[in-house]
């Protein structure tokens, strides 16, 4: 999966198959800002919960 820019931040999304927890590495400006975790199903995160994650960070920003 590739990096997801929005409002100034990158977010660089990893997952671990075994474990099914997917991570956010939230950076701005090259700096780390946050990493958000959550579980998921099947063979990666769905779309869907990678962008509900992001608009959640976003709106919590604000």
């Amino acid at each position: 999966m590739g990096a997801i820019e929005r409002d100034g931040f990158v977010f660089h999304v990893e997952y671990s198959q075994m474990a099914k927890i997917a991570a956010i590495h939230v950076t701005k400006r090259g700096q780390f800002i946050k990493e958000l975790t959550f579980p998921f199903e099947g063979i990666e995160p769905a779309q869907e919960q990678i962008e509900n994650k992001i608009e959640e960070y976003l709106e919590s920003t604000c």
